[in-house]
Parts: C-alpha cells; structure tokens; sequence
C-alpha cells in the first residue's frame, strides 16, 4: 500500500442501486479490492423494500489509517456510483457537495409508482444536467446496455467497478479485482467478469 493514496482520508463512497442491481455485491468487491491494500473499510448499508426494485445505498469510508463509522455524514460523499439515474439525485439531495463527483449509470428502472401512471420519471437529459450542476465531475455510461450484451443485466454492477477504477479516484485496478474475483466466485465465472470490468474501465477511459 506504500504506492496507494487517497485524495481524502476517509474517502467517502456511496454506491447506490434499487433492489436487483446487484449493488451489495458491487460495494463488497470494491471494499475487498481496497482492504488487500492494507486500507481500513468499513461498510454500511440501507434497504427500502429492496426487493421489490427499492432503494439500496451502500455506504464505504476507507482510510489509510483507521476505521470510521459506516454512516457517511450528510454533504460530505466524495463519490457516488449510482447504478440507476434517479438514485443519483436522490443521494446528491442529501449527500452531495460542491467536490463530490458521480459516476452514473444511463438506463432507468421505473418504480411502481412511474409504471401505474401516479408519477412521472424525469428525462435523462434532464438527469444528466441535474448531475452535472451538482457535482464537480460526472460520467455518464450505459452499463446496462453493455451488461445485457454478455447475457445478463446485473453485470451492469461489475462494469461500473471498472469504470470506478478508471475514474482513478481510488487505487483500483484489474489485478485486485482478479485477485478478490478468484477468492469469490468459481472459476467458470471469473472471464465474463473480467470482461465486464473491463468494458466499464474503457468506457471512462474514451
């Protein structure tokens, strides 16, 4: 870890998803990938009717020196990955700061309420524009898009470690992420994921 810095110590990161999304095991690869580091992670997560496509936000403080508690303060995120696009301001309501940055995922998932006709679903442009006047970088990716073209959705979850990785707001990298890959998941499944890090990776990168 001597060749590991953070930009803030804690780093404060929220990934967060509806229920489906695979969000809980995308905040415990990232906190595996920096805890082989030699970083302290701690990790907090709330659920809102999580399956039944509610909120789900995980909450990562990681430091290179300490542990702290699971609850980021309100204003004070540093990232957020949201793997769905409303998500992203529902968090930057209450988390957000004029420093913070976001990586978002593009396709959305409409609750129950945008698909009975009792609400109405903002327009991405609308997302996008929101997103960047509220925070100080963001990337827009499709992971979904890309996840449903190696069979499956929910790796959406795994392209957006990639692109996280890519954003180089924290030392992440294609090695660490093998390396928790192959503790985690059985052999068969380690080359899709590889490739869908990868994917994320190079769409922030272009």
């Amino acid at each position: 870890m001597e060749n590991a810095q953070l930009k803030n110590d804690p780093y404060n990161l929220i990934i967060t998803g509806v229920g489906g999304q695979g969000n809980v095991l995308a905040s415990r690869m990232v906190g595996d990938m920096l805890s082989q580091l030699g970083f302290y992670v701690t990790i907090g997560e709330t659920f809102g009717a999580s399956q039944r496509g509610g909120s789900v936000m995980s909450h990562l403080r990681i430091s290179a020196t300490s542990t702290f508690s699971p609850q980021i303060p309100k204003g004070r995120a540093h990232m957020i990955v949201a793997l769905e696009p409303t998500e992203a301001i529902r968090v930057l309501r209450d988390y957000g700061n004029p420093e913070v940055s976001v990586l978002c995922n593009t396709r959305p998932i409409q609750s129950i309420g945008v698909i009975s006709g009792e609400q109405a679903y903002p327009a991405l442009k609308d997302i996008r524009e929101w997103v960047r006047e509220l925070s100080l970088s963001s990337w827009f990716i499709d992971a979904t898009e890309e996840a449903l073209k190696l069979g499956n959705p929910i790796f959406g979850n795994i392209i957006s470690v990639g692109a996280l990785s890519a954003t180089k707001a924290l030392p992440l990298d294609r090695e660490s992420f093998e390396s928790v890959l192959s503790r985690k998941m059985s052999p068969d499944k380690i080359p899709v994921n590889l490739e869908a890090f990868d994917i994320g990776a190079g769409m922030v990168r272009e």
